[in-house]
């Protein structure tokens, strides 16, 4: 039987990139194990993306290992954050299903578990 996992990344890259690199490993195991795999990133989060996707982070190769895992980020936290455009011109969508933000009711209406990072 094949998961359904969501996965959100919350944390800032500068204050805890353990978070941000375990969420993106965790994706990795689920999705090298068969399963259905999507990872959004929310709040500050938003700010992770858009730092490990600049080429010269140490996290770029992982984020890069899950780029198509990773549905997008939330819109409105990336204009809140001031990292829209980085997130953008590097190929990510900006989630606004839920009136400007990325609605985690979607995922839990389509059968995933969401863990949150």
């Amino acid at each position: 039987m094949s998961n359904k996992i969501a996965i959100f990344i919350y944390q800032n890259i500068a204050q805890d990139l353990s978070r941000v690199y375990r969420g993106l490993a965790t994706a990795m195991e689920f999705h090298n194990a068969g399963d259905d795999v999507a990872i959004v990133f929310d709040g500050s989060g938003t700010e992770s993306l858009a730092a490990i996707a600049d080429p010269s982070h140490k996290l770029n190769p992982l984020m890069e290992a899950a780029r198509t895992l990773i549905d997008g980020a939330c819109g409105f936290c990336a204009g809140s954050h001031g990292v829209t455009d980085q997130i953008t011109t590097a190929g990510f969508t900006l989630l606004a299903d839920n009136k400007g933000e990325a609605s985690v009711r979607n995922y839990v209406t389509n059968g995933y578990t969401i863990l949150s990072f």
